[in-house]
């Protein structure tokens, strides 16, 4: 510990700035020095000067030129990877002293599939709203893969979701909660609607699914598969929980969505779509609350995690 701290005090001696690190971030992201310069305000010239005086301070080299723009040497990948997590601490920090000094207790970013934002967020936040006025929520409903996006990001404290099996677990914390299970609705006015059918009937028209590589659209396909049954001829790929029921509500579609989405639609037959009566053991792999591993949460993501915790011990009961 004492070699890190004597390399830390070493880089500050010798003018490394947060300014510098934002910089090699930018231009990881971007891949172009001049789009990195304009993310940050600065001419390119500039910017180069900036890169060339933190490899002085570092002591490496830390990008590459190439013809398609500008890429990070390893040791450029690490310092970077480093900086992600120190801005976004920064970024945390600084909200919780504003928060603070607002008389606010903060705000906690939230991401959830579509299955938990309406069974348990919901709940949760009415019941903050009652006992901590002072905390902002913020929600974000997606697929996993773009919240485990998010949070890798530093744009959420935590969701309600599930790991995508290309990312490394380690990375993160994970409490398990339960199933998220699916159904397949129709229009009022589909030709399945109220009448018998089965699996197999439902192959016959469009279906309308989130993107391939998507956890619920893999789900869907090898349930299918499991079942000697092919894969719907045309499909509609959309994360967009409104363009599905647009689909689904003016047009002979099949849609896929979590049970409970379904039945806040369906609104116990008076609503603009119906469940068809199949695949009743259709589920999503068990979800979790996701946090990143190593990563502390604010005094507001605290008190939210604390609120959902409790109601998930008053489910179990």
């Amino acid at each position: 510990m004492a070699g890190s701290r004597d390399a830390a005090e070493e880089l500050i001696s010798r003018g490394i700035k947060l300014r510098q690190l934002a910089l090699l971030v930018a231009v990881e992201r971007s891949g172009q020095l001049s789009r990195a310069a304009a993310i940050m305000n600065m001419t390119q010239p500039a910017a180069s000067r900036m890169l060339a005086d933190l490899e002085r301070i570092v002591g490496a080299d830390l990008t590459l030129r190439h013809s398609r723009g500008v890429s990070l040497t390893p040791a450029g990948e690490r310092l970077a990877e480093r900086a992600r997590i120190m801005l976004r601490d920064l970024d945390i920090a600084g909200r919780e002293v504003r928060d603070i000094g607002r008389g606010r207790l903060g705000a906690v970013r939230l991401g959830s599939v579509a299955g938990p934002s309406l069974e348990l967020v919901l709940p949760v936040v009415r019941s903050l709203e009652r006992s901590e006025p002072n905390l902002r929520v913020t929600i974000e409903v997606d697929s996993s893969d773009r919240l485990a996006a998010d949070l890798l990001a530093g744009e959420l404290d935590l969701y309600l979701g599930r790991v995508p099996d290309r990312l490394d677990p380690a990375s993160f914390d994970l409490v398990p909660i339960g199933p998220e299970p699916l159904s397949l609705i129709v229009g009022r006015d589909h030709p399945l609607g109220g009448n018998p059918c089965d699996l197999s009937d439902c192959l016959a028209h469009d279906w309308v699914m989130q993107p391939p590589g998507t956890v619920l659209r893999a789900t869907v396909e090898r349930y299918l598969l499991d079942r000697g049954l092919v894969l719907p001829a045309s499909v509609i790929s959309t994360g967009s929980l409104m363009l599905t029921l647009a689909f689904v509500m003016h047009s002979p579609a099949v849609g896929v969505l979590s049970t409970s989405a379904a039945r806040l639609f369906e609104a116990e037959n008076r609503g603009p779509v119906l469940r068809l009566p199949v695949a009743p053991d259709l589920a999503v792999t068990p979800y979790a609350i996701v946090t990143l591993r190593g990563r502390e949460p604010t005094a507001a993501a605290r008190v939210f995690l604390n609120v959902l915790r409790e109601e998930l011990q008053q489910r179990a009961v």
